[in-house]
């Protein structure tokens, strides 16, 4: 069984890993809010040469964090 994380549409690759901007506008935030959330451990990033990358599945794990808050 394939997840839907894992499934690439005919001609689109759905993304493992988003640039900080990304993931800003799939949790519909500003950039800075998003870099706050990653200084303050809220939002686990990755370290890919020089780029800070966040994990598509660390974006749900902060939005699945928000219901038990």
């Amino acid at each position: 069984m394939t997840s839907k994380a894992t499934l690439a549409f005919v001609g689109e690759i759905v993304p493992e890993l988003y640039r900080v901007e990304e993931a800003a506008v799939a949790l519909r935030l500003s950039r800075r809010t998003v870099y706050e959330l990653i200084r303050s451990g809220r939002l686990r990033t990755v370290k890919v040469g020089a780029r800070r990358l966040v994990p598509v599945a660390a974006v749900r794990e902060y939005v699945e964090g928000l219901g038990a808050a």
